[in-house]
């Protein structure tokens, strides 16, 4: 991390790209005590109505409380159908924007309801703040950060309504995303930012704001005759500093359940088509990714002290509880339905607990072999009551996990430890071809070959009580 604060204030063009900043409603903290002014809000949705915030954590409204509000604000608390939020990310020239635009057409031709969250910083420059203002007073930097904080989180709380009260099917698509940050500051100057936006850890800002991210990977990494600077008129990065700046942009994700990195390994089309598959995937529209994780056993858990200095890992606790599902369409292709919750909280280096995020999946399995999951991020409360009613006849489910990227590609592993306790397993996403490098550091046993072993290896199957 030291490097950003090498180049990034020497080239204050650089700073353009720490933006974004974009919140969950569902993760929000209340403020219950309102005689007592409260601190300011890292999220906006602090500032949001009273009934607003009684919606956004969990709770019904009651029929008396619905009699004066139009049909907008009631999508707007309880929208009749899912918004997702998704972050586009990625190093200078990387096909982003590109890739924004294709994704807007493709989703709006297909039914849904599309916003694009511009860059809160290229808003600011653009309207008349210089990029001198970075080195005008000592501290600057700091506050400009803060400011573009402030106005992306703005943005996509605002949008995000719109959507919501729309009340048709969504999708916000994220200029870039709040953890970008975290690439253009020392982790020193990171940690005292948040801790300054009374944030209590980063998993607010990541997986507890965001569905999933997409990160487009530079040019510069993989097809470098074709990495330029002259659509953009702010970019001034040479090839080996956009490398750098992508690999730290990664690393700021690391710990995402659901990023994806498209490298440079197909046609600048074909990168794009994944990327629109990806998508299609998550929103429940057809797509021809076959396998979207290929999957290894392991020998036993990771030995972290044999992990290279510049692999940046994040770990987990990963409490799974499956539900009892009731069926509300039937659909004939429909061969196996379940669904189930997760609470999912980020370890320290002390091994103490900082930050949880709660999950609802729901997955349908097709009898031509697809499988459609649809996930949503939930309240605590909303998980314990779930959580309560579960299904008596499994087992909950108790995991480490460990998520790193290596080599452009992300991998999850998944260390077993209730009901079993001798089972670990690789999850590795790669976004283009279809061999996947194994990392030299893990003691990887053999690949996951066939659908039977790999149920036998799942969650689901180790969740079931034999008696």
């Amino acid at each position: 991390m030291l490097f950003v604060a090498s180049f990034r204030f020497h080239n204050p063009l650089h700073f353009h790209l720490l933006l974004s900043h974009h919140h969950h409603p569902y993760s929000s903290k209340l403020h219950t005590n309102m005689a007592t002014p409260p601190r300011r809000s890292n999220f906006a949705s602090k500032s949001l109505p009273l009934r607003r915030l009684r919606a956004d954590s969990g709770a019904v409204l009651a029929q008396d409380e619905m009699g004066d509000l139009t049909e907008a604000e009631i999508n707007s608390i309880v929208p009749p159908h899912p918004i997702y939020k998704i972050v586009m990310t990625g190093g200078p020239c990387g096909g982003k924007t590109t890739c924004l635009e294709r994704l807007s057409n493709y989703l709006r031709e297909r039914g849904f309801e599309v916003i694009t969250c511009p860059e809160a910083f290229t808003l600011m420059v653009s309207n008349g703040m210089p990029f001198s203002y970075l080195g005008a007073v000592s501290g600057m930097p700091t506050i400009v950060q803060d400011t573009v904080m402030d106005i992306q989180i703005g943005l996509e709380d605002g949008f995000e309504r719109l959507l919501r009260a729309r009340g048709k099917p969504g999708v916000l698509l994220c200029d870039r995303g709040l953890m970008d940050g975290a690439a253009y500051m020392t982790d020193e100057e990171w940690d005292k930012l948040i801790k300054k936006r009374d944030v209590d850890s980063v998993s607010e800002l990541r997986e507890g704001r965001y569905n999933a991210v997409y990160h487009m990977v530079t040019a510069a990494e993989g097809a470098e005759p074709f990495y330029t600077l002259e659509n953009n008129a702010v970019r001034t990065e040479s090839a080996e500093e956009a490398r750098k700046l992508d690999h730290l942009t990664r690393k700021a994700w690391v710990g995402h359940p659901n990023l994806k990195i498209f490298d440079n390994s197909t046609s600048f089309e074909k990168k794009l088509q994944r990327v629109v598959e990806e998508m299609s995937r998550l929103v429940g529209l057809p797509h021809c990714l076959e396998r979207v994780t290929t999957k290894f056993l392991v020998r036993g858990e990771p030995d972290l002290d044999q992990f290279p200095e510049d692999v940046a890992y994040q770990i987990f606790e990963v409490e799974k509880a499956y539900v009892h599902h009731e069926r509300r369409h039937k659909q004939e292709n429909v061969t196996q339905e379940y669904s189930f919750i997760r609470k999912r909280s980020m370890i320290n280096k002390a091994g103490d607990e900082y930050g949880t995020v709660y999950g609802f999946t729901s997955v349908q399995k097709t009898s031509d072999g697809q499988v459609i999951e649809t996930k949503r991020i939930i309240t605590k409360r909303e998980y314990y009551s779930l959580f309560h009613s579960r299904d008596a006849g499994r087992h909950v489910v108790n995991q480490k996990r460990i998520s790193f990227i290596w080599n452009t590609q992300s991998f999850t592993v998944h260390v077993y430890k209730k009901p079993v306790d001798d089972v670990c397993i690789l999850h590795a996403q790669k976004s283009g071809g279809d061999e996947v490098e194994i990392p030299p550091f893990l003691n990887v046993e053999r690949l996951i070959t066939d659908s039977e072993e790999d149920e036998k290896y799942g969650s689901y199957n180790i969740s079931l009580k034999t008696s």
